[in-house]
């Protein structure tokens, strides 16, 4: 067990809080962050076995429910009744910002609609990482989460992100990789890319190159971990015809 202090903080009854949760190294827990788990009344979370081992590192006891895509119908009217009774209410996801690519936003339609508060307290972010550690530009980009499982839409969906001029982060499954950069091979063969593999933990990499030279590097142990897959834009009109 870490044996960081655990700041008090002002924790307002009623109002959901969002926390964003290390992605790989559990160092980068906020003290913001660390202070709304603790003082929770109950923690909602993706995996619980998951976010068990975080508090634990950091000697947080709070307890915990399980909020996830299989069971959100039946858990977020919990979380509103528990909010409307006045609980001190935290949500995670397993790693990162909540609400950005699982079941969240469901809960935030349902806090609107009982015209609820939220608040997040923010930290870190695979996709914000990866697009600094692609080198791609930075001034205009476009997260648009995991694409379609069938391989004919996902090359549809591959073939739009193409046209893109802003840099374009994709969140991709390690047993899909290899399929999509056969894809974008045939769509792209000379645009730049990169993937970032295992952000923040001890085998962290960022492997750039175009489609073809990464299905070449993208093998054996590097098909483990998470990957976001960063695509370089074509760039502002004005500056394609210069």
């Amino acid at each position: 067990m870490n044996t960081l202090v655990v700041p008090e903080i002002d924790f307002p009854a009623g109002i959901c809080h969002f926390v964003a949760t290390p992605i790989g190294n559990l160092g980068d827990i906020g003290l913001r962050a660390l202070g709304v788990l603790s003082a929770a009344e109950v923690v909602f979370a993706e995996d619980t076995r998951h976010t068990r081992r975080l508090l634990d590192h950091y000697g947080i006891r709070a307890p915990m429910v399980s909020y996830h895509d299989h069971n959100k119908s039946r858990v977020v009217p919990q979380i509103v009744d528990r909010l409307q009774a006045g609980q001190k209410v935290a949500v995670v996801s397993d790693a990162g910002m909540p609400c950005v690519s699982d079941p969240g936003y469901s809960l935030i339609k349902a806090l609107q609609e009982a015209n609820l508060t939220w608040t997040v307290i923010p930290g870190p972010s695979s996709t914000l990482a990866a697009l600094v550690l692609s080198g791609f530009p930075t001034d205009r980009f476009l997260f648009v989460g995991y694409p379609p499982r069938k391989k004919g839409q996902r090359s549809t969906f591959l073939a739009k992100i193409m046209e893109e001029q802003g840099t374009v982060l994709i969140l991709e499954s390690c047993h899909r990789i290899q399929s999509t950069l056969e894809l974008l091979a045939g769509i792209a063969p000379e645009r730049p890319l990169a993937i970032a593999r295992e952000i923040t933990k001890l085998h962290e990499e960022t492997l750039k190159g175009t489609a073809s030279e990464l299905q070449k590097t993208m093998t054996g142990s590097r098909l483990k971990g998470e990957l976001v897959l960063v695509v370089k834009g074509l760039g502002r009109k004005k500056n394609r015809e210069e």
